[in-house]
């Protein structure tokens, strides 16, 4: 598996011939030029995850693209006349070019007790990877990688901490960072708790990949 990083919390996932990009929402950038995408996923619909203009700029350049996204997000862009979306629901298990992705998740953490919360999913890649979007979701089962929320208007580093060790992943790349003045005083403080545990802290730069 090849993993992209286009900043915050966009990835693209190469597994097999299957070409998946996640949330190219308005924190990152360089994936406006992508080609051959078999589908984009859409966890949530807050703009650092969702921005319908940048949909409509990929779709022009990749017509076959499946789109598949929370409830929210895709009431949104099936108004604006993007059809067919895929409405993705907790338990929902679908493949995109040979390559199975499962659905976990229901809401959006919690920001405050005021604000209403929205719907938010998390994408269960090649029984691989697992990026919860904006919750710490259990998957309910072992994942080789993870996609992990570093900081957020909805957690604290304490509170990272303790997801890693919980779901125990054996690499864990570090996402949802553009929120962060430093994110490195986020990573070493998680890596101290996640390397004697035999967990590796994978650090993905923007616009640079890995492969595992």
């Amino acid at each position: 598996m090849k993993i992209s990083k286009f900043g915050h919390s966009c990835v693209l996932i190469e597994e097999g011939k299957a070409r998946i990009l996640l949330d190219p929402g308005a924190f990152s950038s360089g994936f406006e030029g992508l080609e051959q995408l078999d589908a984009i996923l859409i966890t949530h619909s807050h703009p650092d995850h969702f921005v319908p203009e940048n949909l409509k700029q990929l779709l022009a350049h990749n017509p076959q693209a499946q789109v598949i996204a929370d409830e929210t997000s895709a009431a949104e862009l099936a108004k604006a006349g993007r059809t067919p979306v895929r409405a993705a629901h907790d338990g929902d298990a679908f493949e995109v070019a040979g390559v199975s992705v499962r659905v976990r998740g229901t809401e959006h953490a919690q920001i405050h007790p005021k604000l209403p919360t929205i719907p938010n999913v998390g994408y269960f890649v090649a029984d691989r990877f697992f990026y919860p979007g904006d919750n710490f979701t259990q998957p309910g089962e072992p994942v080789e990688i993870l996609g992990l929320p570093l900081g957020a208007p909805w957690s604290k580093v304490s509170e990272v901490i303790d997801y890693t060790l919980a779901v125990r992943p054996q690499i864990a790349i570090p996402m949802h960072d553009a929120v962060l003045a430093m994110p490195d005083m986020h990573i070493n403080l998680v890596n101290g708790f996640a390397k004697p545990e035999n967990i590796e802290l994978r650090v993905v730069a923007n616009g640079s990949s890995t492969e595992v």
